[in-house]
């Protein structure tokens, strides 16, 4: 047994949190300043004044759409699948596990496949899909839970350029994908490290998986995600796993999980679905979900391109539960409006933002994790336009009840740039929203009479015992904004949001340290790495 497992099995075999500790949560969620420091010994255990692993929601979802209103898209969603049916290249075993399972299937020659599902049988499937579950991290503090009242912030996700203000845009390498690892761990507000956070494209495409992976071990002790693009990379990234954790823990427990997308519209071709079967066949995790550009991919009205979501979403993760039930799964929805007079996709826009609400109605009645929305936006700096689309979006990820929030840090130019700027611009929002989602208390204490009683009418409250006792709690301190008087701002130079989150990347990266990663392990990994990456060519495509 290893140092972790014999750690994890003391610390981290429980499925939930007890219901005491989620109250104490509520009451030590985030709302000081966000210290980059704190707690990074990498020793298990949060600062509950200033960390949390995940967020435990203290505000209920957000239900948008009626009973009637769910239940006709639920019925679109049926037609689509019973009627048009979903098409499969390039996998006879998923064909054969659809149709073992009662799916109608036409062989189009060519391993192209299409199956139609009669209404019922998808949800059916599901059924053995669980509601909320562990994904362990190598730290056990650090843990995340998925599904429920859980919230769990992750950075943006496949950005194949990076951009700061100092260098401009340019194509992301293996630096930039370790320094947003580090701008991650070193922010309280984030409870996972996320998957591809760029492209690092100065590595071969064949080889680039295993130093993704590795960097997330190396330089954070949060969850993570593997390689989903080609089958064998999805099992690099699992056994990878089985070196840091122990192939006893991995058969019993979520360490990883994938981020599939099908191909739309109503397509799943081979290389995502033996991906998905590889990460359910071990066991570990997957998010489930299409791209669905309105007008190009999807009905360009919001209710047609939820009902195809659903859809599509729901086939996939089904595939999860007929190759081992019980598999952890999350519904996904990525939802976007189109600019009619360019056609360019657009984000951070109201309409996908209510689409995103529905979403979250239909995930519950699916009893799934839902995974939606994050920090979008068309911008191409980190200015005024990219954070109010970031809100809008934002906003509707974590009123709708989304459990698992991709793309919360870093996403701008719709997805095709990481920003150093704006990564550290939304992890502050990030910490604004775990004050938002803990909700009000009401009670003595909070109504506070005796801070108006103390002093008597007329007189101020700075020096109320009412005052002390919450001064240091009460609000969300910014780490980002400046709340200066004009001429104190003005004498320092006048700086911008963007100039402030140019000197604090810089100063988080310059004050991150390195978690501990036992040094057996380490050699263990770079030894998988370096046989893997001799056993092949370079691959640029």
């Amino acid at each position: 047994m290893t140092g972790w497992d014999e750690q994890a099995q003391a610390q981290t075999h429980i499925p939930a949190q007890a219901p005491a500790a989620r109250r104490a949560g509520r009451k030590n969620r985030a709302r000081g300043r966000g210290a980059p420091g704190a707690d990074r010994s990498g020793a298990p255990g949060l600062n509950p004044h200033l960390e949390v692993p995940f967020i435990t929601r203290g505000i209920p979802a957000y239900d948008i759409a009626t009973d009637d209103g769910l239940a006709r898209i639920e019925a679109a969603a049926d037609r689509i699948l019973a009627e048009i049916g979903i098409t499969f290249r390039e996998d006879p075993e998923t064909v054969r596990l659809f149709r073992a399972a009662g799916g109608e299937v036409t062989d189009h020659g060519g391993e192209s496949w299409t199956i139609r599902f009669a209404p019922g049988l998808i949800r059916s499937i599901l059924k053995t899909a669980p509601a909320r579950f562990t994904q362990h991290a190598r730290n056990p503090a650090r843990s995340v839970e998925i599904g429920g009242d859980a919230v769990v912030f992750a950075p943006a996700y496949g950005s194949p350029f990076v951009m700061d203000l100092d260098r401009g845009r340019r194509y992301g390498t293996i630096e930039d994908f370790r320094n947003f690892i580090k701008l991650g761990q070193s922010s309280p507000w984030l409870h996972h490290s996320g998957g591809t956070i760029c492209e690092p494209t100065d590595i071969a495409v064949n080889k680039r998986h295993l130093d993704m992976v590795y960097s997330h071990i190396r330089y954070s002790d949060r969850a993570f995600l593997g390689s989903i693009t080609a089958p064998e990379r999805a099992e690099d990234s699992i056994e990878m796993c089985r070196i840091l954790f122990g192939a006893g823990f991995v058969e019993q427990h979520c360490v990883i999980m994938g981020n599939f997308n099908t191909t739309s519209p109503l397509v799943l071709d081979g290389t995502t679905t033996r991906g998905i079967r590889a990460y359910a066949a071990a066991g570990q995790g997957s998010i489930h979900l299409p791209f669905l550009l309105g007008g190009a991919v999807a009905p360009l009205t919001m209710a047609g391109a939820v009902a195809q979501c659903l859809a599509e979403s729901m086939v996939s993760c089904a595939l999860t539960q007929l190759v081992r039930p019980g598999a952890p799964a999350i519904l996904g929805s990525f939802l976007s409006s189109m600019s009619l007079r360019s056609g360019s996709p657009t984000f951070g826009t109201p309409e996908p933002a209510l689409g995103s609400l529905v979403m979250g109605q239909l995930a519950r009645r699916l009893n799934l994790p839902l995974r939606c929305a994050g920090n979008f936006s068309t911008s191409k700096l980190p200015d005024a336009q990219a954070m109010q689309q970031a809100v809008m979006s934002m906003l509707s990820a974590v009123q709708c009840g989304a459990n698992y929030i991709l793309h919360s840090a870093g996403f701008l130019d719709g997805l095709l740039s990481m920003s150093y700027e704006k990564f550290v611009m939304d992890t502050d929002m990030c910490g604004a929203l775990h004050a938002y989602l803990n909700g009000l208390e009401i009670d003595d204490e909070t109504l506070g009479v005796d801070a108006l009683a103390e002093n008597g009418p007329g007189e101020h409250l700075f020096g109320s015992a009412h005052t002390l006792r919450h001064y240091k709690t009460a609000y969300y301190d910014s780490a980002l904004d400046d709340t200066r008087p004009w001429e104190t701002w003005d004498e320092a130079g006048a700086p911008d949001a963007a100039s402030r989150a140019n000197a604090r990347w810089k100063a988080l990266l310059a004050a991150y340290e390195p978690p501990p990663l036992d040094a057996a392990i380490d050699e263990a990994l770079q030894d998988f790495m370096a046989r893997k990456k001799a056993s092949m060519p370079d691959a640029w495509y």
